[in-house]
């Protein structure tokens, strides 16, 4: 960055919005403490004072539909890119008519139409989702440019260094802005890290850095253009670190005894705005007249927004379920399938091919990828000559190119962030976790934003990404480690529809439904799978999420499972027709939604069930299933539902051990023949 910071470089009417926005940040600060202090509302805050320049001087130079992310303490990030005061106060007060109607609040506020598209409440955790915008961004040739925000703590989240090397790897055009306002929650920033200046951070990456005075309007437009411009011309990443201070305890009410009261005392005498108004006054930019009109607009502004506020109504019963996924019916508490659970599902295609499960994947994928531009590939070792752990993807970079089809570093947090942004942007990505235990690293990505950001921004953004992930356990030799299903996890997690098939033609139809879904969707698929065959349509196939298919018709008990387990199902249902016992095999598929009348259904009929999957038994998704099935039909069965699942273990190495672990042919006979009994 230059040296020669000229004042009269800067266009007057752009230095006039740059304070305009400074005040009026200001003074909604100050107007939502003293709804705090009075009682009015009550929530967790966390003030700006300190901070109003950086994003003031930012956004004077992005364009409305730039995108930006941003940290819980974003109140001056959000006004600074557009949104309106009175939509932002009736959000924070909880209202329907609120920026996110109620569902977001402080920490979440989201605003897609002026390029707001997440605020995390989770330190770091909103920045791997920069890398998607920006990669759409290039994919899609819009020319945007993103700027994630976060504060000095985030800088050592791993999230944040995965966020920065895939950047850099790839070229992406973001900006990283630390607002280093010298206090990490409330530890001290030496007390954070050995290094001096967080710009360096970048250099390690080869990124490169600006350090910049955060409180100094004037040093901070230089700095941004300069990383803008190289957003613009397609020349990477910047990171920026803005030093300011920071004027308050870490959230409001706290106590400020943590903080260096001799900085805390020149912060509060030479606060950003007093500075630049003095400055703006001597070097005769503006008049005091204007000055006095700009912070009189916003006090005007800022009254109208609280009369606003409070005459908005809170939301209703009704609200609660709204925007958990893009059609409420797929919500599995409140929904009910129309399934037909008497037949058979039909297959009457003509053109069919039989293949393995793995070149299925394959398949569908490539035809995902030829049909529809939007649909990207990202994950480990994807890419040729490898084509994945088990080639899965093998020959796909190769036809469609590295651009469509990216190989990533081994960075899960990574992958699945960079996969929600290019959703959020149009795009349509798949992305694969390697082995089912591995979304334990990516967790946060995959719950606390793929899941919620439909729900904290009321509806206004849709994640519609493709997550594959690989269940491993019960062929051997991968122990505790890569071997796990973690289904009920992510079951637990309301946003996030999960599938599990269990033959070639359902991984098709399920795959193609969850990359034309426009909610997050989890395909589980199971390693002990991939090598059998069966009849999969060439063609474009897809099953509906959340309808069952009987696989063999029954009368004395309904088998109900998913995933590998089907095999073993239909393998005792039918050595059991020699012993007379007739017994009818349910495959759900899918996980959320859940076809409850098509359980009921099989169940009502036959009156005995057992539930059958390869997790572990404790807690696992079959108590759901039991649960559904005793709550509706317990005066009608025969005898309790009894469920098969895995040891409550590890999953062990020794084959003999695991062989103990999992559900086998002989546990499931001899608990069908108790029921039967």
């Amino acid at each position: 960055m230059s040296n020669n910071l000229n004042i009269n470089d800067i266009n007057t009417n752009t230095l006039r919005d740059i304070y305009t926005m400074m005040f009026r940040i200001q003074e909604c600060d100050q107007r939502i403490q003293r709804w705090l202090s009075a009682g009015k509302l009550q929530f967790q805050y966390y003030p700006c004072g300190g901070q109003e320049a950086i994003p003031a001087t930012f956004t004077s130079l992005l364009n409305n539909d730039d995108y930006m992310i941003t940290t819980y303490r974003c109140i001056h990030d959000v006004l600074a890119k557009g949104s309106s005061v009175k939509d932002v106060f009736s959000e924070i007060a909880g209202k329907k008519n609120g920026l996110c109607q109620g569902k977001g609040g402080p920490m979440h506020l989201s605003d897609p139409a002026n390029g707001l598209m997440v605020t995390s409440g989770i330190v770091g955790g909103g920045v791997p989702i920069a890398n998607g915008l920006g990669l759409a961004s290039i994919l899609k040739n819009t020319g945007k440019t993103t700027i994630v925000s976060f504060g000095d703590g985030a800088a050592n989240i791993g999230a944040v260094h995965e966020a920065m090397n895939l950047a850099s790897l790839w070229n992406l055009p973001v900006i990283f802005l630390c607002q280093n306002n010298q206090y990490a929650e409330y530890t001290a920033f030496s007390e954070s890290t050995k290094t001096k200046n967080l710009s360096e951070r970048g250099n390690a990456y080869e990124m490169p850095s600006i350090q910049v005075d955060g409180s100094d309007p004037v040093a901070l437009y230089f700095a941004a253009e300069e990383a803008i411009n190289r957003a613009r011309q397609n020349k990477g990443p910047t990171f920026v670190e803005a030093l300011c201070d920071r004027l308050q305890g870490h959230a409001f009410g706290s106590d400020e005894s943590h903080m260096d009261q001799n900085q805390l005392s020149k912060g509060l005498l030479n606060t950003p705005i007093n500075n630049f108004k003095a400055r703006l006054l001597s070097d005769n930019i503006l008049t005091l007249e204007v000055i006095e009109k700009i912070e009189e607009n916003a006090v005007k502004e800022v009254d109208e927004a609280e009369t606003y506020t409070e005459s908005c109504l809170p939301p209703t019963e009704t609200d609660l379920y709204s925007d958990v996924f893009s059609d409420p019916n797929d919500i599995p508490d409140i929904s009910n399938s129309d399934s037909d659970s008497d037949n058979l599902e039909s297959f009457n295609y003509d053109n069919a091919e039989n293949i393995t499960y793995c070149q299925t994947i394959t398949n569908t994928l490539d035809y995902a990828l030829e049909t529809d531009k939007s649909v990207i590939i990202l994950g480990e070792d994807i890419a040729d000559p490898a084509g994945g752990v088990v080639k899965a993807t093998y020959g796909l970079s190769t036809k469609y190119g590295l651009e469509r089809v990216r190989p990533t570093p081994i960075s899960e947090q990574a992958i699945i962030g960079a996969a929600i942004g290019a959703s959020m942007a149009g795009l349509r990505p798949v992305a694969e976790i390697m082995v089912n235990d591995f979304l334990g690293v990516c967790m946060d990505q995959v719950t606390n934003h793929a899941a919620k950001l439909r729900y904290m921004s009321g509806g206004k953004t849709n994640v519609p990404i493709t997550i594959r992930t690989m269940i491993a356990g019960n062929v051997g030799s991968f122990g505790a480690q890569h071997s796990q299903s973690l289904e009920t996890w992510l079951t637990h997690s309301p946003g996030i529809k999960v599938v599990a098939p269990g033959t070639p033609k359902d991984l098709k139809g399920l795959l193609m439904s969850c990359i034309y879904d426009d909610d997050p969707c989890v395909v589980m698929e199971s390693m002990g799978l991939y090598f059998g065959s069966g009849e999969v349509p060439t063609e474009d196939y897809r099953i509906p999420l959340g309808k069952a298919e009987i696989k063999k018709i029954g009368s004395d008990v309904s088998i109900i499972t998913y995933g590998a387990a089907l095999l073993s199902a239909l393998e005792v249902a039918n050595e059991l027709e020699n012993d007379g016992i007739n017994v009818e095999v349910l495959d759900l598929r899918s996980l959320v939604p859940l076809d409850k009348n098509a359980i009921l259904n099989s169940v009502g009929k036959t009156k005995r069930a057992l539930v059958l999957h390869g997790a572990v038994r404790f807690c696992g998704f079959g108590a759901e299933i039991a649960s559904l099935i005793h709550e509706n039909l317990f005066s009608e069965l025969k005898k309790p539902v009894t469920r098969i699942g895995s040891a409550y273990t590890p999953i062990p190495f020794a084959k003999e051990l695991e062989n103990y672990h999992f559900p086998n042919n002989e546990n499931i006979k001899t608990a069908i023949k108790e029921l039967v009994q």
